[in-house]
């Protein structure tokens, strides 16, 4: 919530900085790209809903909470992210086929590169926070950003181009950016879409592995399943216990994983735990799986 406040109002004085120098140059294309990051600003808003939901306690409608409302909010953000890469894109042919003469270009330098240094700060410190926090819509929110500061260095490079003698450089700066804009709305689509297929990082799985091989008691994992949910982790994990052991005994190794994994598994909030009897066959197969990993770690680098 800190770093949305922040980031919204480091954006809306970038606004209000291009709109001061809009006011005294009375220049219609910057007053336009001016209403384009005024109205960018105001994406987090989605986000910021999102993040007060997740806030609220679970219902019987409800279950798990609200916290997937985050991962809507990142769809949001990326339908964005395409719609600044369609209209960059449809301005530059625009240009190309009906070229305009570019006015007040230094004030044009000035205004561009205002946008560009605003909106880069805050994508910096989105991403920054949103990776700290594990949450996948900030950082899309923070490459959102970025794609603004994206055009607005395309104003500034088209408008050397023009100094240079080069009229055509704006729509064809402006090409390029939409190409730029295309691989962050890649990688912002692609995080989304991990977060909603329920992706988790292969380290995050090997950190619960070790965790609860570590646990005294625990003969093996039966099943290991780790989600995000916003920007934080639920688990549901099965074990193999010995089954000369009682109830009580049983249950205390579970608290004992459900400790641990808590402990060990960053941005992890809850944690399932079933134990269940090892049986002579699943000793012979777990023992098997454990010999073919410890003699096959070359392959594994190598390929093949």
């Amino acid at each position: 919530m800190r770093a949305l406040k922040i980031s919204l109002v480091a954006l809306l004085v970038t606004a209000l900085a291009q709109a001061v120098v809009v006011f005294f140059t009375g220049s219609v294309a910057l007053l336009a790209d001016t209403i384009h990051n005024f109205s960018d600003a105001l994406t987090a808003v989605p986000l910021w809903i999102a993040f007060v939901l997740g806030r609220r306690a679970a219902s019987r409608r409800y279950t798990y909470g609200y916290d997937r409302a985050e991962d809507l909010a990142g769809v949001f953000i990326v339908v964005m992210i395409a719609l600044s890469a369609v209209v960059a894109g449809y301005e530059s042919v625009r240009r190309l086929i009906d070229p305009q003469p570019i006015s007040n270009v230094g004030v044009v330098i000035a205004a561009g590169l205002i946008g560009a240094a605003g909106n880069e700060l805050v994508a910096l410190y989105r991403i920054r926070v949103g990776r700290k926090i594990g949450s996948a819509a900030l950082v899309a929110d923070g490459l959102h950003a970025r794609t603004d500061g994206f055009t607005s260095l395309a104003v500034v490079l088209g408008a050397l181009g023009v100094l240079a003698g080069f009229p055509l450089a704006d729509p064809l700066v402006g090409l390029g950016i939409t190409v730029a804009i295309l691989f962050v709305l890649k990688g912002a689509a692609t995080e989304i879409y991990r977060r909603l297929m329920d992706a988790v990082e292969p380290e995050l799985v090997d950190a619960a592995e070790t965790s609860i091989t570590a646990t005294p008691g625990v003969l093996g994992i039966e099943r290991l399943r780790l989600r995000w949910t916003g920007h934080r982790i639920r688990a549901e994990a099965a074990v193999f216990v010995d089954p000369a052991i009682g109830v009580v005994a049983g249950h205390a190794i579970a608290v004992d994983v459900h400790h641990r994994l808590l402990h060990d598994v960053p941005r992890l909030i809850d944690a399932t735990v079933h134990v269940s009897p090892l049986d002579d066959g699943e000793q012979d197969h777990h023992a098997a799986l454990a010999h073919h990993r410890a003699s096959t770690p070359v392959a594994g680098i190598t390929g093949t």
